[in-house]
């Protein structure tokens, strides 16, 4: 049975977050808001919550996951990132985009593309989500909380309770937070790929 916490989305509280943290480094998978929609994450380094995060979503391992930062010092650490790139994600960081870029060695060869050797990452724009990054020190491993045969994304924490409670370890209520998805943008490439349309505007990458 999932734990369930209420955690202000604008003003989160420091003891349920540590909470929060706690679970997750014990290995927990967790359903957070973000500055999209609900996201499953999990420590970047905790294969079985990996494996279980693309169980639940119906993914194998072409489907990028997302690296959830906390800035973009962070997105710096896990991919690399040539000068034109760093300008284009200054520009719309944090924001509700996702970046498809090349993974360093930092990462663990389960988390990328297998042959393209790529990772999608983002700085949400949310700040309980940030405080949970901050709580943990490090990234979260993420994935849209869609589920097999759904067509929109879970919104509400108590549909999420109910629906994966006997398959996740923790569900944080913040509110309702929407149903349209990140901005997916391929930068391994110059000009941006626009990969799929969603909540972040695309007027910065020249694409509207």
């Amino acid at each position: 049975m999932a734990r369930y916490l209420s955690i202000h989305s604008d003003d989160p509280q420091p003891r349920l977050l540590g909470q929060a943290a706690e679970a997750v480094r014990a290995g927990g998978v967790v359903a957070l808001p973000t500055d999209s929609c609900y996201a499953l994450g999990c420590r970047l380094g905790d294969k079985d919550a990996v494996l279980r995060i693309r169980h639940i979503r119906g993914l194998d391992d072409r489907h990028h996951l997302t690296l959830m930062c906390r800035d973009l010092s962070e997105i710096g650490q896990f991919a690399r990132v040539d000068n034109a790139q760093y300008r284009l994600l200054k520009a719309a960081t944090p924001g509700s985009y996702v970046f498809i870029l090349e993974g360093t060695r930092e990462l663990p060869r389960r988390v990328l593309h297998p042959k393209r050797k790529t990772i999608g990452l983002r700085v949400p724009d949310h700040r309980m989500a940030l405080a949970l990054l901050e709580e943990l020190g490090g990234p979260l491993l993420t994935s849209t909380l869609l589920l097999p045969g759904d067509e929109a994304p879970l919104t509400e924490a108590w549909e999420i309770q109910e629906r994966l409670d006997d398959q996740i370890e923790l569900i944080i209520d913040g509110g309702y937070c929407g149903t349209t998805p990140t901005t997916v943008l391929d930068l391994t490439a110059a000009p941006p790929t626009l990969v799929r349309a969603g909540r972040g505007p695309l007027e910065p990458f020249g694409l509207a």
